[in-house]
């Protein structure tokens, strides 16, 4: 196998991994002696923060300790994302800078509002993959561009910047963003991207709280949650784990829609047609991951 190849091979591989993963963890890009434990945490992917988790004065502190971790790892391990600072911000040259001489897996973006910046990146790195965060009214506005931008791997919700840009008030249960969540979710879909990645539960330790932030995060067509604590990454997993009974459920379409052909056919006195039958193989796929991870 060439070289070229094998770095072809690579850079898929952690192509998949990011559009599969089901947990972003955050960690502080200034606190260096937290990267390999929030790499060995259980993540599927660690995102290095040079953003808000960074205070003015510690910018390129952080940024360097980021870029000297990038050309040391092991780059065939657990994905490494990095979140720059927003095009708006003082320090997002540098960071473009300091990123060009080493290559992180993915880049966060945050406040993306414009599909032309995503293609200037798209120039600045070639080949990284971008995450765009979206984190306010023009970036909803402008959400359909954004996910259709050159580079675009995955689009990921901040809701907590977008709550503070919109004045809002919500309640716990947060029914006032479904519809922000909703047009995530059809714009990822109408892009060809995978399904975007939910913003994080401010509660650490709250597992009731988190597992019931990423359930109805899955009800509208996500399937990821970006984590700011490692103890929320089991509990995270858990919840998104199918139960019992819908993978029996699944089970049984699928055996009964071989059976049928692929014709509509009734199942417990419900119609079961090709939709149902899609549904039916994620979650089937769902639980041959989670089987697959259990067995290592």
């Amino acid at each position: 196998m060439t070289e070229h190849s094998v770095l072809g091979d690579t850079a898929h591989r952690i192509a998949n991994r990011i559009a599969d993963g089901r947990s972003f963890l955050f960690v502080p890009g200034d606190r260096p002696e937290r990267f390999a434990k929030a790499i060995a945490s259980g993540a599927d992917a660690v995102i290095l923060d040079l953003e808000d988790a960074v205070p003015p004065e510690r910018k390129s502190t952080a940024r360097e300790a980021v870029r000297v971790y990038l050309q040391e790892r092991d780059a065939h391990g657990v994905p490494v994302l990095v979140r720059i600072n927003a095009a708006s911000s003082a320090w997002f040259q540098a960071d473009i800078d300091a990123l060009t001489e080493t290559t992180p897996d993915a880049l966060m973006v945050p406040k993306a509002e414009s599909a032309d910046a995503f293609a200037a990146l798209a120039r600045a790195l070639p080949g990284v993959p971008l995450v765009p965060l979206v984190e306010s009214a023009r970036g909803l506005v402008e959400l359909h561009a954004i996910a259709l931008a050159p580079g675009v791997a995955r689009l990921a919700l901040g809701h907590i910047d977008f709550i503070a840009d919109m004045g809002m008030s919500p309640s716990d249960e947060e029914a006032e963003l479904t519809p922000l969540r909703f047009a995530l979710a059809v714009a990822s879909r109408a892009a060809g991207l995978p399904p975007p990645i939910d913003g994080v539960t401010v509660a650490i330790d709250d597992p009731d709280r988190l597992h019931l932030d990423a359930q109805r995060a899955q009800r509208l067509g996500f399937t990821a949650k970006l984590c700011i604590h490692p103890r929320q990454i089991a509990a995270l997993h858990a919840a998104l784990r199918p139960g019992d009974e819908a993978i029996a459920w699944a089970k049984r379409v699928i055996t009964a829609d071989a059976a049928a052909g692929g014709a509509a056919f009734q199942l417990d006195g419900r119609m079961v047609d090709a939709p149902v039958v899609l549904q039916a193989r994620r979650i089937a796929a769902q639980h041959a991951r989670y089987s697959e991870e259990d067995s290592r």
